[in-house]
């Protein structure tokens, strides 16, 4: 099962302020007992809103829409996904997750990647079996 594990930003990310190097640190030792178990599958911090975009969609017109966006407990400032047997072993691995903003209260969110399997059979999700089918070649 794949999870996500999500950073939320706060107004020091959205401000481009990096971290300290003491939670880099602590955030590389992290990762590399993730990689250590054999279930880490990528993980990354992003730059501010005000460097990204987004797409609005109003039917079938679609509107580019420069950042920065104002709402920043909407925001996500980084994430990590996990490959683990239960939710039970996620859970677990998200709470040594080391406190994104130091000395700071907040929280991180973990979601679960949906799986082919959980859609009903059909041509798009063949489609996506090959594709997966592709880029494990």
């Amino acid at each position: 099962m794949k999870f996500m594990i999500i950073v939320k930003a706060d107004a020091d990310t959205e401000a481009g302020v990096m971290p300290p190097q003491s939670l880099i640190a602590e955030m590389a030792a992290y990762h590399e007992a993730l990689q250590e178990a054999g279930v880490l599958v990528d993980a990354n911090g992003l730059r501010p809103s005000a460097q990204g975009f987004r797409v609005r969609y109003e039917g079938d017109r679609r509107t580019v829409v420069d950042g920065p966006f104002a709402e920043t407990k909407e925001l996500v400032a980084g994430y990590t996904i996990i490959d683990v047997a239960s939710r039970a072993q996620a859970v677990a691995w998200a709470s040594r997750f080391p406190n994104p903003h130091p000395g700071k209260t907040n929280e991180i969110e973990v979601r679960p990647f949906y799986a082919l399997e959980d859609f009903e059979p059909g041509e798009g999700v063949d489609r996506f079996r090959a594709l997966d089918a592709e880029r494990a070649r």
